[in-house]
């Protein structure tokens, strides 16, 4: 047996071809074989049937046509007995001329016989009966020889007994195919060949009788036709029936057989009396048979008459045979057309009662695989409410074979299905529902919490106090942010009910007061693109999620690129980093998450910040993009389209620059004062840090929620279920604007006012660009070395640098990429 490259046995061709028929295929195979045998079997059996019929009818057609060749064996003998007495005449006469008129009798009637013969064949005469009858009429000769004068008879004999003997081998009745099945053939044969025996014993006897001088000659010949004649009767008698057997012996028992019989015992007794001196005993011995010539040919007419009474009913078995073998067949092709018909009635009503149920199961199948597909697309990454497990069609059981058990147990497997995609749905609504609990409690501790901070910090003097409150400050904001994500999990999206069109430079802004590590962003302004108030909270968070994963992967002291421009009507967000980057594959694979739809629930949590982002681009139909930075690092690219944007807000002349510089792996040169555009974060929009790193920008006021809907004031949600009862002091409501953004301006409540001074911004200077290929091949080096050192040296091995051990300097969840 051949194997495959795994070691396993290779499957047959012959075994896995019958395996990729269709069912309804196999089922006409397994139906369509054993009715093809059988048919040909049928067929077989009636075409034997139909050439037997036509056998035996050609062999009843045989037979009665044989009846004209006894008779002209007849003929012939009595010819042969007119020649004999002619010869003993010239004999008798002593050289006078007896008459041949008798004798010319006779050969008139062997000539006409052989006519009837002949048009009683026609067309089907055998040629060797035809060369038999050429033979008969090729004893002209032999006749003329006779009627000029004497001629011994053991001349006349042979001739006229080799005639009859061609007439009877000419029709070949013993080797005759379809006479043999039914013995016809012997049967005929041997009754013609005894009638001729007879007929050769009775002319001996005469011709012994009338003192001829042959008669010793003749007397041997007789006893030599009567042997063959009873050897031909006892086979006559084997092959016919007990009545025709009794009828053949009537050839033996009449008078003229009886006066034959005794001269035939008379000869026997003293042969050498027989036999003539003179012409004068001749003479007396030819009137002395003379006298008993009349038995002769009394008996010849008798065994005519009964050769042809058999002959007849030889041939009426033989059509009685050929009948029987018609109506045979007849019977056997309607009742096996009967039975086809009801075969292959049955065999459809068996074919549907096994196709319909499996096509059925098959269609069900279809149905469940297809319903389990379309849920499978839409838990991908669908916001949609969940609309309930789908309703399956319940098979319907028709029969109680396997086929129904089948059925039931299909019925059995769809209603499992079915509640398990039922437990499946309200499993993720639950999940949702959690995690939409747990966020609004999140997001409205927070906000309770900010309220309590910005009440503080308008009652705080102290700076150094007032510095760590807006360092809390910063950390609620970022924690707030956390709760949009996990609130976004749960399908909760509330919009942003009290703000106008902000400027996506503002929106930019607003994000950096929600990431750690701020100082490191540098914001260039190429467009004064504003945004519809419905997008900006969502892309206030999306910008945030990119900005937090930029700041987390890549070197402290390497500043964050952020370019806002323009491409035609769109506008376009740039977020530049110099880390370490991602491989083409992974980078691909992140591209494909931002475009597919995907559940959170079906990927690692650790892509949390692209979840995220993915989702709300697919909200708002904003594409995002994720490439190399040239030099090592990730390049995100945000097209916001332009229905998103304030009409006329944008100028596509603005966008060239911005993005050629960053698509070439340079920083783009600040635009100089008074040109429209922003450089870096001025110092008057982002107060500084309080460690006095760099600035620390404003946070953004907390857009009203229909949550928040049952507050007095848009900024403070409404507690709900779990929360903190107590409530928080709400200050009085801002004054409603087109900027979703408080100003935090540093030193505001201080008492010394007459520090207006606003510090500039700190931007750090950009470190040397190294190749980050290089770096994280010599880092792979490097922990491929160090695990290679601990099994040489049989330590326990630290944990692989993808381990689930969090260490208390990596990036927060959902800060990575």
């Amino acid at each position: 047996m051949s194997t495959s490259e795994a070691g396993g046995p290779r499957p047959r061709r012959m075994r896995g071809h019958p395996d990729r028929w269709p069912f309804r295929h196999k089922l006409n195979l397994l139906v369509g074989v054993p009715l093809t045998v059988v048919a040909a079997l049928l067929a077989y059996l009636i075409a034997e049937q139909t050439a037997q019929s036509r056998e035996a009818a050609n062999a009843a057609r045989l037979v009665r046509q044989s009846v004209e060749v006894a008779k002209l064996v007849d003929r012939l003998a009595a010819e042969h007995q007119q020649a004999v007495l002619l010869s003993v005449r010239h004999e008798a006469a002593g050289g006078g001329d007896p008459s041949a008129d008798a004798y010319r009798a006779a050969q008139d009637r062997v000539d006409t016989q052989v006519k009837q013969v002949r048009d009683a064949f026609g067309d089907q005469l055998p040629e060797t009966e035809a060369q038999a009858l050429k033979n008969v009429e090729g004893l002209a000769g032999l006749r003329d020889t006779i009627e000029d004068g004497y001629l011994p008879a053991n001349n006349i004999d042979p001739a006229y007994t080799h005639a009859s003997g061609q007439l009877i081998d000419g029709l070949a009745l013993d080797r005759n195919p379809e006479l043999a099945t039914t013995f016809t053939g012997n049967l005929l044969d041997s009754l013609l060949r005894s009638a001729v025996a007879h007929s050769e014993f009775e002319t001996a006897v005469f011709s012994a009788s009338t003192g001829d001088s042959n008669a010793l000659i003749e007397v041997i010949s007789a006893i030599g036709a009567y042997d063959e004649y009873t050897h031909q009767a006892e086979r006559f008698t084997r092959f016919a029936t007990e009545a025709q057997a009794d009828t053949f012996a009537g050839i033996r028992y009449t008078t003229a057989q009886s006066t034959i019989s005794r001269q035939y015992a008379e000869l026997q007794i003293d042969p050498g009396a027989a036999q003539a001196g003179s012409p004068a005993e001749v003479r007396e011995s030819l009137d002395k048979a003379l006298e008993s010539y009349g038995a002769y040919r009394d008996q010849a007419k008798t065994r005519l008459s009964i050769t042809t009474s058999l002959i007849d009913q030889i041939a009426d078995r033989a059509e009685n045979a050929s009948e029987t073998a018609a109506w045979r067949a007849l019977l056997l092709l309607g009742a096996a057309l009967l039975g086809f018909a009801l075969w292959l009635v049955l065999a459809v009503l068996v074919r549907r009662s096994v196709v319909r149920p499996v096509v059925a199961l098959t269609g069900a199948a279809r149905q469940v695989a297809e319903v389990a597909r379309r849920e499978l697309a839409r838990v991908a990454d669908d916001d949609a409410e969940d609309e309930g497990p789908p309703r399956l069609r319940e098979m319907p059981v028709t029969a109680r074979d396997e086929i129904g058990e089948l059925a039931e147990t299909f019925n059995d497997v769809q209603t499992t299905a079915a509640a398990l995609l039922e437990r499946q749905v309200l499993s993720r609504r639950n999940v949702a529902e959690m995690f939409g609990n747990v966020g609004r409690r999140v997001s409205n501790l927070t906000s309770r919490q900010l309220l309590l901070i910005d009440a503080v910090e308008r009652g705080e003097t102290d700076p150094a106090l007032l510095e760590r409150l807006y360092s809390i400050d910063h950390i609620a904001v970022r924690l707030r942010r956390n709760a949009d994500s996990l609130m976004l999990l749960a399908g909760i999206h509330e919009a942003a009910l009290d703000t106008g069109p902000t400027s996506l430079t503002n929106v930019v802004r607003a994000a950096l007061g929600q990431i750690e590590g701020f100082q490191r962003v540098e914001l260039r302004a190429r467009s004064e693109a504003v945004l519809e108030p419905e997008v900006i909270g969502d892309l206030t968070l999306m910008v945030a999620e990119l900005l937090e994963n930029a700041v987390s992967f890549s070197p402290a002291d390497s500043p964050v690129e952020v370019t806002v421009a323009t491409d035609g009507d769109d506008a376009v967000i740039v977020v530049s980093d110099h880390g370490l980057g991602m491989t083409a594959e992974r980078l691909a694979e992140e591209n494909a998450r931002l475009v597919r739809r995907e559940r959170l629930d079906l990927v690692p949590t650790k892509v949390l910040g692209l979840f995220v982002v993915g989702t709300l681009a697919r909200r708002w139909g904003i594409a995002v993009t994720l490439s190399r930075t040239p030099g090592g690092g990730v390049t995100a690219e945000v097209t916001i389209p332009s229905a998103r944007l304030v009409t006329g807000s944008t100028t596509a002349t603005t966008s060239t620059p911005a993005l050629t510089a960053l698509a070439d792996g340079k920083r783009p040169d600040p635009e100089p004062s008074g040109s429209g555009a922003t450089g870096p974060v001025p110092a008057d929009a982002v107060p500084a840090d309080p460690d006095g790193s760099g600035p620390l920008p404003r946070r953004a006021k907390r857009p009203a929620t229909t949550a928040d809907a049952s507050t007095p004031a848009p900024t403070v949600p409404a507690p709900r279920s779990g929360d903190d009862p107590t409530p928080a002091s709400a200050p009085p409501p801002a004054p409603s604007s087109g900027r979703p953004l408080r100003r935090r301006v540093r030193g505001a409540t201080l008492r010394t006012a007459g520090q207006g001074d606003e510090r500039a911004a700190v931007v750090p200077e950009r470190p040397r660009i190294v190749d980050a290929d290089a770096v994280r091949d010599e880092l792979d080096a490097f922990e491929a070395a160090v695990e290679r050192a601990h099994l040489e040296s049989g330590a326990v091995p630290v944990p692989a640098p993808n381990s689930p051990t969090q260490n208390e300097n990596d990036p927060p969840e959902g800060a990575e990429q």
